[in-house]
């Protein structure tokens, strides 16, 4: 599913105009973009969480040439979904 589908989802599940369900889908995810970049942890009961991760120096390896590199310190987003989520998969 692409975002022009989830939207179209949305629409039909809310009764929206497509128009104002892609606008809440855009404001949905700059919100929870901006509460993560700031090591804000954003729960969505039922569905699951987003948490900015962060991952420590390392030395990896180049795959062609086997010499090793040096991967630096970076973050990361760690998306866990909820049980209800989970056990609506099953």
């Amino acid at each position: 599913m692409n975002k022009s589908e989830l939207v179209d989802g949305i629409a039909e599940t809310s009764g929206l105009a497509k128009k104002d369900a892609e606008s809440a889908l855009n404001a949905l995810i700059e919100v929870v973009q901006k509460a993560v970049a700031k090591d804000d942890k954003v729960v969505l009961p039922g569905f699951g969480s987003w948490s900015r991760t962060d991952r420590s120096a390392r030395i990896g390896r180049n795959p062609r040439t086997g010499e090793p590199v040096n991967i630096a310190a970076s973050k990361g987003v760690k998306f866990t979904a909820g049980a209800a989520f989970k056990s609506a998969v099953k």
